[in-house]
């Protein structure tokens, strides 16, 4: 197994590197993983969520890289879009369905990728199926059990911490990426 540099109190599972060096797509999932899950509500009742930055310059590293990313969440909101545009995340990309795997199956016939190429970043119960089918799945350090469970790979922060930036790093080292893509980037 190679060895590459991942980050302290990550969880890598046997076998996560070379899973990871044949990622060319990853699907998100949103609440829980670009978000920590909280919901704030005004006086007047308008629904907002706190995203990181950092996940930004993760995006950006894997589209650097050639690889694509895609949220897949149960419906896409106006927020979804907003932070999907700052992350550079193309309006095709945002996946809005409670089929999950239906809609990715669909998405891999129009956009020419398979399971073994997807990675997918999950973190509660709906999100299982989907990590199962995924050449590489993710989950968040706070993660329900059963997902951290199915994870090739755990990350050592939780949801809304840049889960996205930490990942990005661990499938570009694996590909032998990283160097490269970072001296182009910075």
């Amino acid at each position: 197994m190679q060895h590459i540099k991942v980050k302290e109190n990550a969880i890598v599972k046997e076998g996560a590197v070379e899973k990871a060096k044949k990622v060319r797509f990853v699907v998100i999932d949103i609440h829980g993983v670009l978000t920590d899950n909280t919901l704030y509500y005004t006086q007047d009742g308008i629904k907002s969520e706190r995203f990181s930055l950092k996940d930004r310059w993760g995006f950006k590293l894997l589209h650097e890289a050639g690889i694509k990313t895609a949220f897949l969440t149960s419906k896409i909101s106006r927020a979804d879009q907003a932070v999907g545009k700052i992350y550079g995340v193309p309006e095709e990309f945002l996946w809005g369905s409670s089929a999950k795997m239906a809609l990715t199956s669909e998405m891999q016939q129009k956009y020419g990728f398979t399971d073994e190429e997807m990675a997918y970043i999950g973190d509660e119960m709906i999100d299982l199926g989907m990590m199962k089918r995924a050449g590489f799945s993710v989950a968040p350090a706070d993660a329900s059990q059963e997902a951290r469970e199915i994870a090739d790979y755990v990350t050592s922060v939780g949801g809304g911490m840049g889960v996205v930036r930490e990942v990005a790093e661990f499938i570009l080292r694996a590909q032998g990426k990283w160097e490269e893509i970072v001296n182009k980037v910075f």
